[in-house]
């Protein structure tokens, strides 16, 4: 059989059977980093969480939050990235895992990661579609309803996908460097003019003031909220160049970069304001006066309406990292042939491109039938369709993250004792794994109040359980496999290619 670039031997297979592969060299350090930080939305998370952090959560304290984040997921990557140095897998934790603790474990997280990515691209649409009809109706006065948006990035998420790693990472260049430097602005901007009204005060930076206020549970769930999808650098391996050196340093830089970036963001828009000032505008009818004051007294009128549309294109762009993670875990699942029809259909390439792009097509149809459930169903597209799909996604993703810790300390002492250490291979992993599960418990404690209108809403109880439901499949069906189709069973987590396979 011909092997072109899009196909490749199957690791562990015989000669003749081959597996669909994502274009190699595709994509470098810093696209890499574009990707995993486009997940984090920086303008998205600081004016859509921080002033609900202020006013619900821990007050002032916000950026001491994601000063405590920074440092837990930092130690989380520590043990992450010691693990991309030996396994390059397009499904990040679910080959880990596979490898870490046993294919059953890797499947059922392979498709709790796979879910929670499939359902955020939706609700990230949401807020898009809130973001862009607002911004129009104030500035031009003209109404188009959120649905017409919601269609619009629909579109634009399928051909990023369709046309391959390269065309959204230019994309995503652009979108993301224009929301950066805005809020760059406004924070630059209050630190060289010393301060706000009461100059500058170090209260929010001290980390004792992440545990304060009126829930500091509820502070602390958003701030990690806001880094989530940055482990997606690890999926991205396939299509990198020099894929052992240039993942790990990928995902502690978005860890680190983002994190001090959240941090001085977020201390000088409180400072900007002043302490008081912030929590009164946090906590009125329009909290992103807390961003927008500041701003417009400091850099200029200019730089909100500017913000007002970055706003936009900011959850544009973390809408298409999440649907490229989507699409790529599909592909990783499918090319194994979990279900033997998912290796011809998810599991294929673009003969030219090199893409997922059936899996991505896929993708588009799902959010599609979700985005039209919650307009049927009268949900508002941020209050409902968000926030909803947006606290579901995120459990997922932190039950993984946790497992994921706890995959790295079971695999260098099983594949690798001569590279254990005890920090990179044992403290930090253990740290890592048991800080995860804390932040799940947050979750789990806060959910109410975090749903704000929707707190009463059928699927926001039934979320610990349709993650549990996911979980449970993905367990009972490995052992079936194991059961009744062992050389299946046998390939999950494990058909990489020869030149990214486990080292």
């Amino acid at each position: 059989m011909a092997v072109d670039e899009g196909v490749a031997p199957a690791a562990g297979t015989d000669a003749d059977e081959t597996v669909h592969r994502l274009k190699p060299n595709a994509v470098g350090l810093l696209g890499v980093v574009f990707m995993a930080v486009a997940t984090a939305a920086p303008i998205t998370a600081m004016t859509g969480n921080v002033p609900f952090m202020v006013s619900s959560g821990n007050g002032i304290g916000a950026p001491a939050s994601y000063l405590v984040a920074m440092v837990v997921l930092a130690i989380f990557s520590v043990g992450f990235t010691s693990m991309a140095k030996h396994i390059t897998s397009t499904g990040a934790f679910y080959g880990f895992i596979s490898y870490g603790l046993g294919r059953t474990v890797g499947l059922a997280s392979g498709m709790l990661a796979t879910f929670a990515y499939v359902v955020f691209e939706p609700a990230l649409i949401g807020i898009f579609s809130t973001f862009a009809t607002t911004t129009l109706k104030d500035q031009t006065g003209m109404h188009i309803p959120w649905w017409a948006f919601a269609i619009l990035m629909l579109a634009v998420n399928a051909m990023g996908t369709w046309f391959g790693v390269s065309v959204a990472e230019k994309l995503l260049v652009v979108l993301l460097a224009t929301e950066v430097t805005i809020l760059a602005a406004m924070a630059i901007s209050v630190a060289l003019h010393g301060g706000g009204p009461d100059g500058f005060t170090f209260g929010p930076i001290n980390p004792v003031n992440a545990f304060q206020g009126t829930s500091a549970g509820l502070g602390l769930f958003f701030a990690f909220w806001s880094w989530v999808g940055f482990e997606s650098t690890a999926m991205y391996g396939e299509e990198s160049r020099d894929p052992k050196k240039i993942i790990p340093k990928a995902t502690m830089v978005s860890v680190l970069g983002v994190g001090v970036f959240y941090v001085f963001v977020s201390w000088m828009a409180i400072t900007g304001n002043g302490e008081k000032e912030a929590v009164a505008a946090a906590s009125s009818a329009n909290p992103l006066a807390m961003f927008f004051n500041p701003t417009e007294q400091y850099v200029g009128h200019w730089a909100v309406v500017v913000m007002q549309w970055l706003m936009i294109t900011g959850s544009l762009a973390c809408g298409m990292a999440f649907h490229n993670c989507a699409a790529r875990y599909m592909y990783a699942l499918g090319r194994e042939g979990v279900l033997p029809s998912l290796k011809k259909t998810v599991g294929r390439t673009h003969e030219r491109h090199g893409s997922p792009h059936i899996a991505g097509l896929v993708q588009t149809v799902v959010t599609a039938v979700l985005l039209a459930a919650f307009w049927i169903a009268g949900k508002d597209p941020y209050t409902g369709t968000y926030v909803l799909l947006a606290i579901l996604g995120t459990m997922a993703i932190l039950v993984v993250q946790a497992v994921c810790s706890f995959a790295v300390l079971a695999y260098f002492r099983s594949h690798h004792p001569e590279s254990r250490h005890w920090f990179r291979t044992f403290t930090a992993p253990l740290v890592g794994g048991v800080a995860m599960l804390a932040v799940v418990v947050l979750l789990v404690s806060n959910m109410g109040v975090a749903a704000g209108p929707e707190s009463g809403s059928l699927l926001l109880k039934a979320t610990p359980w349709l993650v549990a439901l996911v979980a449970g499949t993905g367990i009972g069906y490995a052992q079936y496999l194991k059961r009744r189709d062992p050389s299946r069973y046998a390939l999950l987590g494990r058909t990489v290619l020869e030149e990214t396979k486990e080292r």
